[in-house]
């Protein structure tokens, strides 16, 4: 067996305007190594995030991904803070540490609603129903996720659209 290590994941990407934060897992291998949300070129997060906002992101550079995804209201963070973990497969994930939600809703006001981008993130949407955010579960932006098509994926995120 390969040994596993901790790995630490990103600080989250939001503002005051952030109406809307999509809560992935944790970054996979190529993201970490490049230090960008959604790094690997095949994951459609960039695509999906383009149809939502109906700009091209993908175009962008990482800092103007990130800057235009802010205008418009949209932020990015993980549920898992640390974790071991060899590869990218959530499955493989072992002794993660969440982040801390707690102090969301007070200090970001304007945040009401939660996308939860595949089902390990997914497992945390009763905790920020509880508190008052509209949840939305949306199938993974993966490439392991391939059960369904780019297409598919798109007509449910659309809804964060709303």
């Amino acid at each position: 067996m390969k040994n596993q290590s901790v790995l630490s994941g990103f600080p989250p990407v939001i503002n005051l305007q952030t109406h809307t934060l999509v809560l992935g897992s944790f970054p996979g291998k190529k993201s970490l190594e490049i230090q960008q949300y959604y790094g690997f070129k095949y994951n459609q997060f960039w695509r999906l995030m383009s149809a939502v906002t109906s700009e091209n992101l993908v175009a962008l550079d990482y800092a103007g991904r990130l800057s235009r995804l802010l205008a418009h209201g949209f932020g990015l963070w993980d549920v898992i803070d640390a974790c071991d973990r060899v590869g990218s497969l959530d499955s493989d994930i072992r002794n993660a540490k969440v982040n801390d939600f707690s102090l969301l809703k007070q200090e970001y006001p304007a945040l009401r609603r939660i996308g939860f981008n595949g089902k390990t993130s997914a497992k945390f949407a009763p905790q920020f129903a509880a508190v008052g955010f509209d949840t939305l579960l949306l199938p993974s932006s993966s490439p392991a996720y391939a059960m369904r098509s780019f297409e598919e994926k798109l007509v449910d995120w659309l809804a964060l659209k709303d």
